[in-house]
């Protein structure tokens, strides 16, 4: 245990085993002292770095929004829109621990800096990605297509984690919902 923390691994570990209760067993089951149990440390680790469930929460989802902004960069660089909302879906069903508490302000530090910085970068990616989208392309306001959008993949991903899509190719799904919303050629 000790090797571990002095070699700076520990809070990686730890939000690693976090994403991994939350992904299996939901937020509600995660608690310091069970994650510390699961990690092989000791029970009072978890608090030495994140204090208390709020602030373990809050480093997971900016974890997480890191990490879809590191997703989307290559379709938005190549100003692919319809690739953005697949990098997207795909983000959350291979992440679904970060993903179930990156939209759950109620668990989160509103006032945490690093957590803002990342949820900053991911949304201007997010809103890069749709703005690659051509105006004659949108046939309702920009501003209600985009969160028109973000509100589909949001919830192919949401239908993909809870089952409801069993055996859908989440790729294809995630184009056609696309075609759907902005034409054939999206």
């Amino acid at each position: 245990m000790a090797d571990r923390y002095h070699h700076g691994s520990l809070r990686a570990q730890a939000l690693r085993v976090a994403a991994e209760i939350v992904a299996d067993e939901g937020p509600e089951a995660l608690s310091l002292r069970d994650l510390a149990r699961r990690a092989g440390v000791s029970h009072a680790a978890p608090a030495h770095h994140f204090g208390d469930r709020r602030g373990l929460f809050t480093a997971l989802a900016a974890e997480g929004f890191e990490l879809l902004g590191d997703a989307l960069q290559p379709s938005v660089d190549a100003r692919d829109f319809a690739r953005t909302a697949v990098a997207y879906v795909e983000f959350a069903t291979a992440h679904p621990g970060h993903f179930a508490v990156m939209f759950r302000p109620s668990l989160l530090d509103p006032d945490d800096a690093v957590l803002h910085e990342a949820q900053a970068r991911a949304a201007g990616l997010l809103q890069a990605g749709f703005d690659s989208v051509p105006d004659d392309r949108i046939r309702i306001g920009r501003e209600d297509a985009r969160q028109a959008s973000w509100a589909i993949v949001h919830g192919l991903a949401d239908l993909m984690l809870s089952g409801a899509l069993p055996g859908a190719d989440l790729e294809r799904l995630t184009l056609a919902a696309a075609r759907q919303l902005l034409g054939d050629d999206a």
